[in-house]
């Protein structure tokens, strides 16, 4: 999509959004040239804040090839959300519902009209501790095996330092005046897998790709080493219930003479 065909709904998105984003926050963008100039295409995007959606959407605005989210139908119902949402031509998922694969369609066929579309893999805020992103989810995957369109990954920082994600207090830390970073590497190299069954291992292989590669771009970002192995919070989750359950087991012998010592002089005590 050319910036002539960007249309009304995201100009006006962008007449509403870019004033107080470039008033409010430094910049730091690279690898625009790695964004497609013409034809169908994916964006892979790491996800750390409630605001990063606005950093992203402003780089990749400024690169003239405006992207189609993959966002929660909630969004959509109402309000003056619900219209920019549907006026930029979003794309709603419903989750956990017989239409979710409608969302994925709906991505298909944006593709294949020459667009973007913007996917975050991993599904919600990065759980790790770090903020590295985290084990992602295969609909990016699909997608690009189905239309074997570019994938773009897309690694952000900074706007984690404005809304860090999960803290108690949700209010911006604007002082000081913190750097929104964004960087595009290039198309992650997928065609070993072009024409392969997209088995559930298949496609877990692909998103483990295209995870790897927003890692690097986020690695180069930070100017930090990556994690040898991307968090997987349902491992975590599972490692502490086992845990819990091991400490009460554990527990459960030393309380019970404690318990019985004390039953017995409960009943010393009545016989006196």
């Amino acid at each position: 999509m050319s910036r002539r065909r960007i249309g009304f709904w995201y100009r006006l998105a962008a007449v509403i959004c870019k004033p107080p984003l470039l008033v409010l926050f430094k910049r730091d963008w690279h690898g625009m040239e790695n964004i497609p100039a013409d034809g169908g295409f994916i964006t892979a995007v790491n996800h750390n804040s409630y605001l990063d959606p606005l950093s992203y959407a402003h780089y990749q605005y400024n690169t003239g090839r405006v992207p189609r989210f993959l966002a929660k139908a909630g969004l959509f119902r109402s309000g003056f959300v619900g219209l920019m949402m549907r006026g930029t031509g979003q794309i709603p998922v419903y989750r956990e519902t017989t239409d979710a694969a409608t969302a994925f369609r709906a991505a298909v066929a944006a593709i294949e009209k020459g667009e973007c579309v913007a996917f975050y893999p991993e599904g919600t805020l990065t759980r790790d501790p770090a903020m590295w992103p985290m084990q992602g989810k295969t609909g990016a995957a699909r997608v690009a095996l189905l239309t074997k369109a570019p994938v773009i990954p897309v690694a952000q920082w900074g706007a984690n330092d404005v809304m860090p994600p999960y803290a108690k207090e949700k209010k911006l830390r604007l002082l000081p005046r913190k750097t929104l970073r964004v960087q595009a590497g290039p198309p992650v190299d997928l065609s070993a897998y072009y024409g392969k069954e997209p088995t559930a291992e298949v496609l877990r292989e692909v998103t483990d790709v295209i995870m790897a590669a927003i890692t690097v771009q986020l690695a180069e970002v930070r100017g930090e080493d990556a994690p040898a192995e991307p968090y997987d919070h349902r491992k975590t989750i599972a490692r502490e219930r086992r845990a819990a359950r091991e400490a009460a087991k554990a527990a459960t012998p030393a309380a019970a003479p404690q318990q019985a010592r004390s039953t017995q002089q409960a009943q010393e005590d009545e016989g006196k």
